[in-house]
């Protein structure tokens, strides 16, 4: 798959998305060596079979070489896409004077003059394009959607990571958690004779958690919030999910409710799930 258009017209975010998708992406690729890409794909040994490529005026051959290029891989047996990315002029102009970067064709004139100008010397290369794709209206959210949704079958084959994360207050919260839940309201094994030395992952202390109705109870409902939580963070594009579970230590309360998630969450579409026991 090959993206180009219009400077600011949201390749960098169609990238992006492709890269979740499972596409080796290269940006900025010398046009010169597509062909080179190309043949590595191909090849059944070491060459990725899903491949996205950013070809634009940022390389100096680019306006010259390609039509050419692309010609000649058409005619072989790679069989590439090229999706064409353009905007609106005023639309172009206010992404340029929101980032403060000057047009690469117009460093040292106005932003709307390289947007007339790349404009104009790209219709050859809009006119090959097999999709024109106007991202004057698209927020970023709603344009890694389009390129989320799209794969060589029609399905987006990108998985959200979900990392079940359990610790201990008493260390320090996880930085990175985007979601954090507190087990401590929930009966302590430090307490209980036989359980102190042991984890949450040792069977003693899960039958004794599962014995307490509170914690079956906060397993039941964390488990209906992520179930419903986990597919609308797909949705909106979210690559990792960090959900974080506490307690005092984090050798007990926390690593059971966390190996419980891992096991309610399994059949749960559109995720994959990591484990860590941070403290345990």
């Amino acid at each position: 798959m090959i993206l180009t258009g219009l400077s600011g017209s949201g390749k960098t975010h169609a990238i992006r998305a492709l890269e979740d998708l499972g596409y080796f992406c290269i940006d900025n690729l010398p046009t010169q060596l597509i062909p080179t890409m190309a043949e590595l794909s191909v090849r059944d040994d070491t060459g990725p079979n899903r491949v996205a490529i950013v070809v634009d005026v940022r390389e100096g051959g680019f306006l010259a070489q390609f039509p050419r290029v692309y010609r000649k891989l058409k005619s072989g047996a790679v069989n590439p896409t090229l999706i064409f990315l353009e905007a609106s002029h005023s639309v172009l102009v206010r992404r340029f004077s929101e980032t403060r970067r000057p047009h690469p064709l117009a460093p040292d004139r106005s932003v709307s003059e390289g947007i007339s100008e790349e404009r104009r010397k790209l219709n050859v290369i809009r006119s090959m394009a097999d999709l024109v794709l106007d991202t004057s209206n698209l927020t970023v959210h709603e344009l890694r959607d389009v390129f989320m949704a799209m794969s060589r079958d029609g399905e987006a084959k990108a998985e959200m990571v979900v990392n079940l994360v359990s610790f201990g207050f008493k260390n320090g919260v996880p930085v990175d958690a985007d979601l954090m839940f507190d087990v401590r309201c929930l009966p302590n094994p430090h307490f209980v004779a036989g359980l102190r030395e042991l984890t949450g992952r040792d069977q003693a202390v899960a039958r004794y958690m599962r014995r307490h109705q509170a914690s079956r109870e906060f397993l039941a409902h964390l488990t209906s919030f992520l179930t419903f939580a986990c597919p609308q963070y797909v949705q909106e594009g979210k690559s990792y999910l960090t959900v974080t579970v506490g307690c005092t230590g984090g050798r007990h309360r926390s690593v059971w409710m966390v190996e419980a998630l891992k096991r309610s969450l399994a059949g749960v579409k559109g995720i994959r799930l990591r484990v860590k026991h941070r403290d345990s």
